[in-house]
């Protein structure tokens, strides 16, 4: 019994709760369309936008035999040993040295990727940077001197370069769409968390149902105090 009058309860505080948001759905409506332009002209004017290109070696020479499964066996444990190769600071001070770039080791590695496919004896080398030419070159430098750093470790030929990086024509970061929908619904959430906050810190009595619902005494009778009002205001223009 006592179960399915909290059942109740719940179900009457829930529905309150929705006519208090529905009341203020306006202004729900207001700060999501706030937070999505908000979001949006932020995004576009505070934030860099990146652009990313990848190159690609495929790490067994040309002097590798292909009929000896040592040889491929070797190259694909090697692998990994070169993607861990590629962002030592002998091989990216060499990039910044060849393109001679205004930059720091540090600050070079942190754009660079280096991934090697599951299953694959390929290298790809991929590059962020706000000038989409600049992470072209980079990128391809990358690959070239990776290659030539295998073949120096091997003692083979250099490896045979798959995919050159090309100049992208479109950021990859940020992404406006997705930020200024975010901002919308941050801003739309943070305003009903206000509205229900003031709805919960608000104990004063409006009606007689907050009588019986907050000091549980029934009410006999209620005095409509706003006709009363306009009805006196009434009288004193008259």
């Amino acid at each position: 019994m006592n179960g399915q009058v909290k059942d109740e309860e719940m179900e009457i505080d829930l529905l309150e709760l929705f006519h208090v948001l529905w009341r203020k759905i306006v202004v729900i409506v207001f700060c999501f369309i706030l937070g999505v332009v908000l979001a949006g002209v932020g995004t576009k004017l505070l934030i860099t936008p990146q652009y990313s290109a990848t190159s690609t070696i495929y790490i067994l020479s040309k002097t590798t035999s292909l009929t000896s499964m040592a040889d491929i066996q070797l190259g694909a444990a090697l692998t990994g040993d070169f993607k861990s190769l590629a962002t030592t600071r002998t091989v990216v001070e060499e990039v910044i040295d060849q393109l001679n770039l205004d930059t720091t080791y540090g600050a070079l590695v942190s754009t660079i990727t280096v991934e090697n496919p599951a299953d694959t004896h390929f290298l790809k080398t991929t590059v962020k940077n706000p000038d989409p030419k600049l992470a072209m070159e980079i990128s391809n430098a990358m690959s070239s001197v990776i290659a030539d750093k295998v073949a120096e470790i091997m003692a083979t030929d250099k490896p045979t370069t798959v995919e050159k990086a090309i100049e992208a024509t479109s950021p990859v970061s940020p992404n406006v769409q997705k930020n200024a929908l975010l901002g919308g619904v941050l801003l739309a959430f943070l305003s009903i968390a206000v509205i229900l906050l003031r709805y919960f810190m608000d104990d004063t009595i409006k009606n007689e149902d907050d009588v019986e619902k907050y000091l549980g005494l029934n009410t006999l009778a209620a005095i409509p105090f706003e006709k009363i009002r306009s009805r006196e205001q009434k009288r004193k223009r008259a």
